[in-house]
């Protein structure tokens, strides 16, 4: 059975997540403190993370910057209070998949942890090249000319999607929706900075602007 952590000190936001969750078939564990979460994580059997930010003894964002230095590639979907997009960023930054606010309602965060956990199974090849580019999906690992590049969480997803859709226009819409999974502020320029990166770290005539549509890996 999928096992969900839940890690949340508010006791009448983790009841109710819980009696959710459980009532749709899940196996949860409910902890109320960042370093016994990030201790039940590596331990192993867990397959998902709803992960408030503001934990006593270690925040939400170090407990995710503790997991994803580990090793860890567990699905977290963070739960929080702050709203502004700096948090946001923060927070996928640091390796979240998702991130939802609260309040929240619970149908809508039953269908992002199916989602979530849909993502840990494997649907295409386990590495993807183009030319001399090759990520590697298991082991997270981007090499350009048998040298490996260094990316961030993002970085990498953002990249598997330009390679798995080599030669195809992706909006910035598109692109914030399957690698960040949320509705960023119209204005936001998230795409574009990663873009920037994915291109210092690939080579610039990669990745291609094509105006008022998108980007297209070339």
């Amino acid at each position: 059975m999928t096992r969900i952590l839940i890690a949340e000190d508010e006791p009448r936001i983790s009841a109710f997540v819980q009696r959710g969750l459980e009532s749709a078939g899940y196996a949860t564990i409910v902890i109320e403190d960042g370093l016994e979460a990030l201790d039940a994580v590596l331990a192993g059997d867990i397959d998902l993370v709803l992960l408030d930010v503001g934990l006593p003894g270690m925040d939400g964002f170090e407990v995710l910057r503790n997991l994803r230095g580990q090793g860890s590639a567990v699905p977290v979907i963070m739960l929080t209070a702050r709203t502004s997009t700096r948090d946001t960023v923060q927070g996928l930054d640091a390796g979240a998949n998702d991130y939802v606010p609260k309040p929240f309602k619970f149908d809508e965060l039953l269908a992002r942890v199916r989602s979530r956990l849909r993502e840990t199974t494997p649907t295409g090849p386990v590495s993807i090249v183009q030319g001399d580019v090759t990520l590697d999906i298991l082991s997270r690992r981007a090499t350009v000319n048998g040298r490996e590049v260094d990316l961030s969480a993002r970085e990498f997803a953002l990249a598997e999607q330009f390679m798995r859709n080599s030669g195809q226009v992706l909006s910035r819409e598109q692109l914030l929706s399957r690698v960040w999974g949320l509705d960023f502020d119209p204005g936001s320029n998230v795409v574009d900075v990663y873009v920037r990166y994915l291109r210092g770290k690939f080579g610039h005539d990669r990745i291609t602007t094509v105006r008022g549509a998108g980007y297209r890996w070339e």
